[in-house]
């Protein structure tokens, strides 16, 4: 889970969002698996609370992941030389980047990519005050899909940065693919610093998804409003409750929200069904084994190299290198 937008489209007008967001409902809600695509969690409302999740104590990914990226920030951009280019896949707010801008030099420029165009002019204007002479060209775009560069910058040594685990959303093969997208934007010789989530006691999972306070049920719930609000849909949020479960054979977490009772719900002129106990799939949360994710990385033609963890080894951020000519991996 994270504030991050992977398969959405950019530079879409308004009614294009709405038609792809109202296409998506009812495709999803179509399957014989329901389900939601996890981008859509984040309005201004689920934004809010998903900061939130990553306070809680049961949410141990963003700080574990921070803590790591502080302890290990000069080994992973210690061989960004001069005149390098830092380039952040989904940078929302940029605040874990600052990390690794601290332990950088002036002549190296940051490239963020995302498909909010104010979420990157708001990162921008924050950057610039704390650094004044660091160099940032902010891209709106879905970073899912090839992408061009300012011819300036282009020729530049790359270092990509895709933290939080978002990785994991995607099943394995998915997750290869869009590594290879990125391997080929950053192009030859280039690295990438990625965060992962690792496996382990399938309780500290589960909690980390369900916690006490209910913000995870809250955030999950909320999908359902802005569907009403945005779509004009009938979802009745007190029938539905928030459940996330730990699949060991898929090595995933999985949040649905599972109706309450027998129940049926408009959604653009569309009626679909709802048994008691019948779910709707929103997201996925894939984790990895250390090997298993660097198996995964192989696969999409990146050379997994170095590693770094928490003491407990509850996260991970994988450090790859893009071949210098062709796809082969080692």
């Amino acid at each position: 889970m994270r504030r991050a937008q992977t398969l959405a489209k950019a530079h879409l007008d308004l009614g294009e969002v709405e038609d792809e967001f109202a296409s998506s409902v009812i495709e999803g809600l179509s399957n014989a698996q329901k389900s939601l695509p996890c981008r859509y969690f984040y309005d201004a409302r689920g934004s809010a609370l998903f900061e939130d999740i990553t306070r809680l104590p049961e949410y141990y990914p963003t700080r574990t992941e921070t803590q790591i990226l502080m302890d290990y920030a000069d080994d992973m951009v210690g061989s960004v030389g001069d005149g390098g280019l830092l380039v952040e896949f989904g940078s929302g707010s940029s605040l874990k980047t600052e990390i690794l801008l601290d332990h950088l030099g002036s002549s190296v420029a940051y490239v963020p990519i995302d498909v909010s165009e104010t979420a990157l002019a708001d990162a921008k204007a924050r950057l610039m005050r704390r650094y004044p002479s660091l160099d940032v060209r902010p891209i709106v775009a879905d970073f899912s899909h090839a992408l061009t560069f300012p011819a300036d910058l282009a020729a530049r040594e790359k270092t990509g940065f895709f933290p939080g685990s978002t990785i994991g959303n995607l099943a394995p093969q998915e997750a290869a693919s869009l590594l290879t997208v990125f391997g080929r934007a950053l192009g030859r010789s280039s690295r990438l610093i990625i965060g992962v989530d690792l496996k382990k006691d399938p309780r500290r999972l589960i909690d980390a998804y369900n916690d006490q306070a209910g913000i995870t049920a809250a955030f999950n719930l909320n999908l359902l409003r802005r569907i009403n609000r945005e779509l004009g849909a009938n979802f009745d949020e007190q029938g539905f409750r928030h459940r996330a479960i730990y699949d060991p054979a898929k090595g995933r977490i999985e949040m649905h929200l599972v109706s309450r009772h027998d129940q049926q719900v408009s959604v653009c002129g569309r009626t679909f069904h709802f048994s008691a106990g019948e779910s709707i799939h929103t997201e996925n949360s894939y984790k990895y084994a250390l090997e298993q994710f660097r198996e995964v990385a192989r696969a999409s033609g990146w050379r997994p190299a170095r590693v770094w963890t928490d003491t407990r080894e509850q996260f991970s951020v994988h450090e790859l290198i893009w071949p210098k000519a062709g796809r082969g991996c080692a």
